[in-house]
């Protein structure tokens, strides 16, 4: 049975292929238009979803889109009957998306299915497809699921249950009450793009002093009891189809916004700090209602904030459930995978198969195909059969490194196929990497990789994190070891690399602690400020050579500058 999945209405649009329930691929479109979280149709998604799979677009049994563009339409219609000036504003131009993707959509469909036999179309709630699809995925059984977003089709929020293959939702929360627009909000108050860079956001918080404004933003953003969001629209534009988010009231109480490329204050730091918190109480009070109503032991937490890793991190250690799954595309480019799986558990009723604990679902390139490409460009490089400790030797002597190997991730963390790697012992590591190499914000911190078996070492992380998204305290002996990846407040975003999914950069990992004492690496993702990471070896050259990289590792080859 082959399933294929598609994203394709807000943004990052995506495509997997399920074959019997297994996940044998799953690719972003924006690492081949190269455009960031770009919207177009999948089409080259498809193609390589395929191309991988080793199948026929006329292989495919079930095709799930995951979003339903009917559903909750007249809570919609009613929203903007109350306001009527939405009609002139962007409003109207959410609604014409909805009928252009579904046209689009359409139109391929029936100009790529032109036999009597055609796959089934199943449109697929955007939220099911991003909390059920991630419970399907996951190693539990049984779990709580909790799913928040800016909004699918008008829901911004999603609590339920999942136990073997069904599913049951008991509450959905809808737009404009969303903890994702109100960290979008913050994100364009801090000068940021929202929808965008909200993990800068994440990142300048602990810099602040969430004391000072926290009991302003409880007051405006409040949970009810059957985990409804409660929010004061006193403050905010979006809610009335305004871009820029925040009305007067607010920059009264909060201070003047920052503009792009103007310097921080430290009001700033400290509404993004209370802002932040706030997103963690909030979490956390849903989570006890999950656990009253559910009594599940674990948690599956989907949807675009579920990429805030320093909320999941709190959510392991205060929520109580023994541990909590993320997939590494929680956002919306991971509903394509949700669709899939909606389709074989949910909807036709299979068991489950095994769970997604592997991230490397993309293209890859042969040794072969990687030496035609060096010599294709004219470049000088040597080969080495053990990569990894070439690799660890070149890191030890303070080099940073590209490293592309083996398959691509899904999600916008790399980790460990599309990664920038460099000694987190060195101490201004980070300052060099940020200004020579990745051209962002000097505050931002870089994640450490770290092989499973010395994690307790390091860190104070008790289950295992292979996709980087449970921020957790460095070991207090460990902070002035690792001062590259360990920020401001004592944290790390660490990855936990296992042995079985991630042989070559385990091996590398553990080659580089024999020689530095410590088997953790600097980790980040393989591109430039506001590009995609890196998907075929001449965007990994072209990357390589604009910037202060110091030699790139590819395969079993070494190109040096």
């Amino acid at each position: 049975m082959i399933i294929l999945g598609i994203n394709y209405v807000f943004h990052d649009s995506s495509a997997c292929i399920l074959k019997d329930g297994k996940l044998l691929v799953a690719v972003e479109e924006e690492r081949f238009t190269r455009d960031k979280h770009d919207v177009v149709f999948p089409r080259l998604s498809i193609e390589q979803c395929l191309k991988i799979a080793n199948l026929s677009i006329d292989d495919i049994d079930y095709i799930g889109l995951s979003f339903k563009p009917t559903l909750d339409i007249h809570r919609k219609i009613a929203f903007i009957l109350k306001r009527p000036s939405l009609l002139l504003k962007n409003f109207n131009l959410h609604l014409l998306r909805y009928y252009w993707r579904y046209r689009t959509i359409k139109k391929w469909y029936n100009s790529t299915f032109i036999n009597d036999k055609k796959p089934e179309l199943h449109f697929i709630p955007h939220h099911q497809s991003h909390i059920a699809g991630s419970f399907f995925a996951s190693p539990y059984d049984e779990a709580a699921l909790l799913s928040m977003d800016g909004s699918g089709e008008w829901a911004t929020a999603s609590l339920g249950y999942g136990k073997g293959i069904d599913v049951t939702e008991f509450k959905r929360v809808f737009y404009p009450n969303s903890m994702g627009s109100i960290y979008e909000a913050i994100t364009y108050y801090c000068g940021f793009k929202p929808g965008y860079d909200e993990g800068k956001t994440m990142g300048l918080a602990p810099l602040g002093n969430s004391e000072r404004f926290i009991e302003d933003v409880r007051q405006i953003i409040d949970v009810g009891q059957d985990g409804d969001l409660l929010i004061d629209f006193d403050y905010f534009n979006f809610d009335n189809g305004q871009f820029d988010y925040l009305n007067d009231a607010f920059i009264q109480k909060f201070g003047p916004r920052r503009l792009p490329r103007q310097a921080f204050e430290q009001h700033h730091m400290d509404v993004a700090a209370a802002f932040q918190t706030r997103l963690e109480e909030v979490a956390l009070k849903l989570c006890k209602i999950l656990q009253e109503k559910t009594k599940a032991e674990y948690l599956v937490v989907a949807g675009g904030v579920a990429l805030n890793s320093v909320m999941n991190g709190r959510l392991v250690r205060e929520s109580g459930f023994k541990d909590l799954y993320v997939m590494p595309a929680a956002g919306d480019n991971g509903t394509s995978i949700g669709a899939a799986y909606y389709i074989y558990n949910a909807i036709l009723k299979n068991p489950r198969a095994e769970p997604h604990m592997n991230p490397h679902l993309g293209t890859e390139y042969s040794n072969e195909k990687i030496e035609a490409i060096l010599k294709e460009c004219k470049l000088s490089y040597e080969h080495y059969d053990n990569i990894e400790l070439k690799t660890a030797e070149l890191l030890h002597a303070g080099n940073i490194l590209c490293w592309f190997q083996g398959k691509m991730e899904i999600g916008p963390r790399a980790l460990g196929g599309r990664s920038i790697i460099a000694d987190p012992t060195n101490k201004g590591m980070k300052d060099k990497i940020n200004a020579e190499v990745k051209h962002r914000e000097a505050y931002r911190p870089f994640a450490p990789s770290v092989i499973a078996e010395a994690s307790a070492e390091y860190f104070d992380l008790t289950v295992e994190d292979p996709f980087m998204l449970k921020v957790c305290n460095v070991k207090p002996d460990k902070v002035s070891v690792l001062p590259a990846i360990t920020h401001v407040d004592g944290t790390a975003r660490a990855q936990t690399v296992n042995k079985e999914t991630h042989p070559r950069y385990h091996k590398m990992i553990s080659e580089f602690g024999k020689l530095s004492g410590h088997p953790v690496v600097l980790n980040t993702s393989f591109n430039i400020m506001d590009e995609p990471i890196v998907e075929s070896p001449y965007d990994a050259i072209r990357c390589f050579f604009s910037t202060g990289l110091d030699c790139l590792i590819i395969g079993n080859y070494v190109v040096k500058k």
